[in-house]
């Protein structure tokens, strides 16, 4: 990476070198990889490793347990500085996708999985943290919704490659992840050799903290991560254990989700920007509620594939609108606190993801509506505790409970 620059300075540069430039080609780098693994794995689990229901959910377990240990990246971020941490996590997520069916066993998918998550969410959370730092209040939620559209075409592109050629070119699992991976490598690259490094005007603190004021950020993102588990562990192995779906069924549905997000995420951002934090939440609480609540319908009344294929869309397009958790920490934040609590909060996210997945594996043996229920009530009480976000939060108002009070320095 080239000199240092700062975010002032760094509006003179040209379009390709300026920090929101960097931001849009780490969201493009990143789902290539992931996505690209997400939408294969069901089907390369099920067909090369014979997995079932506990296998899958072990299977997640263990690749949570990097998201757990986020809070790592504060000490991380002691000696390397987020802008390369955000590098070298992009890299690692690359390799280990691109060798993903080297390793066509149980115990050697597990192993792979482990380095991709940890490249995964270290990734993520430095790549929030830069996000809030880099993008002023006022920007923030608009272009938090342009950069998920831009990882959506940009995996868009994949996936359409994979329908178009899985069958007719007779495509290996390999094939497909080594391109994916490769990718991704190839992007991290340009932006290691194009870019400077970005200097923020906010030092940011280096040790673990956890204020009291945050309480309800906190909150939100635990329930987050206990309710997304699910969706991520059981929504798509259902499609494939219950009504049977091949490779590239699966992917068209990706690609469903993915225009989806291209046309709406700009819409999704411009929405947090009108109405709010708040009344976007509950939006997507109340719509989450009804989904699940569907999804157990499927086994509690036989519902068909065309509802279980429409609600996994809809699902889908739901989590998109969690950039609003994002802004709404940044409005409450003191500046200094971005990255530390990014990673506390992915970790927080994480502590239900660490267990959730290989406890409920066991139950879907048992009840997969069940799996389902249970989801419907995390969604319920996202709802309850989204109602406590202000109309309007800013620091010493973080939730309806703390007008009028200065933020306390902790």
């Amino acid at each position: 990476m080239m000199k240092s620059v700062s975010l002032t300075d760094a509006q003179s540069l040209p379009i390709w070198r300026r920090p929101v430039t960097l931001l849009f080609l780490m969201a493009l780098a990143m789902p290539l990889s992931f996505s690209t693994w997400s939408a294969l794995l069901n089907n390369f689990v099920i067909e090369v490793a014979q997995f079932d229901g506990s296998d899958i959910g072990w299977l997640h377990t263990v690749r949570e347990i990097p998201g757990f240990l986020a809070v790592g990246v504060i000490l991380v971020i002691i000696f390397v500085r987020e802008q390369v941490l955000a590098m070298i996590s992009l890299a690692l997520l690359g390799v280990a996708t691109a060798v993903t069916a080297w390793f066509p066993s149980v115990g050697g998918i597990m192993f792979v999985t482990l380095f991709s998550s940890i490249g995964f969410h270290y990734y993520e959370t430095v790549n929030q943290s830069l996000q809030l730092q880099w993008l002023s209040k006022e920007r923030a939620p608009k272009t938090l919704g342009w950069l998920i559209a831009a990882g959506s075409a940009a995996t868009l592109v994949a996936y359409l490659l994979i329908v178009m050629t899985w069958e007719r070119l007779e495509l290996s699992y390999n094939t497909v992840f080594m391109a994916s991976g490769g990718l991704t490598l190839v992007i991290v690259a340009y932006c290691v050799l194009m870019f400077p490094q970005f200097e923020s005007p906010n030092p940011q603190v280096k040790k673990f903290i956890l204020r009291r004021r945050y309480w309800l950020y906190y909150a939100l993102q635990f329930m987050a991560g206990a309710r997304r588990q699910i969706f991520v562990v059981f929504a798509g192995f259902m499609m494939v254990e219950r009504f049977g779906f091949d490779v590239h069924e699966i992917t068209s549905l990706y690609l469903i989700n993915l225009v989806a997000n291209i046309l709406l995420g700009p819409v999704f951002g411009h929405a947090v920007s009108r109405f709010g934090e708040r009344r976007t939440l509950v939006f997507e609480y109340v719509g989450l509620i009804i989904v699940f609540l569907a999804y157990g319908g499927i086994y509690w009344f036989g519902w068909g594939v065309l509802l279980a294929s429409a609600l996994y869309v809809i699902d889908h397009l739901f989590f998109a609108l969690a950039l609003a958790l994002k802004t709404y920490f940044q409005k409450i934040a003191d500046p200094g606190d971005i990255a530390p609590t990014a990673a506390v909060a992915f970790t927080i996210n994480h502590i239900a993801a660490v267990f959730l997945p290989a406890l409920l594996g066991y139950l879907w043996l048992v009840s997969p509506g069940a799996v389902f229920g249970l989801a419907a009530a995390m969604a319920a009480i996202s709802l309850a505790l989204a109602l406590m976000i202000p109309r309007h939060p800013e620091p010493g108002y973080e939730t309806v409970f703390a007008r009028g009070l200065p933020a306390p320095a902790e």
